[in-house]
């Protein structure tokens, strides 16, 4: 559930920054894939590392 919050924010934020830099929509597109991706990848250690250190 965390990964996919943060994916989610991280989409958000990329598509929020290439429009700021005036990038096409397939920039813009491009931008929230990446960041994405970035975002459910650390909110997927984020959850390993709560579930290790909170639950155990």
């Amino acid at each position: 559930m965390i990964a996919l919050i943060a994916g989610l924010i991280g989409a958000i934020i990329g598509a929020l920054t290439a429009r700021r830099r005036k990038g096409t929509a397939a920039d813009i597109a491009q931008y929230a894939a990446g960041y994405g991706i970035a975002f459910a990848v650390a909110g997927v250690f984020g959850g390993l590392l709560l579930e290790h250190f909170v639950f155990s």
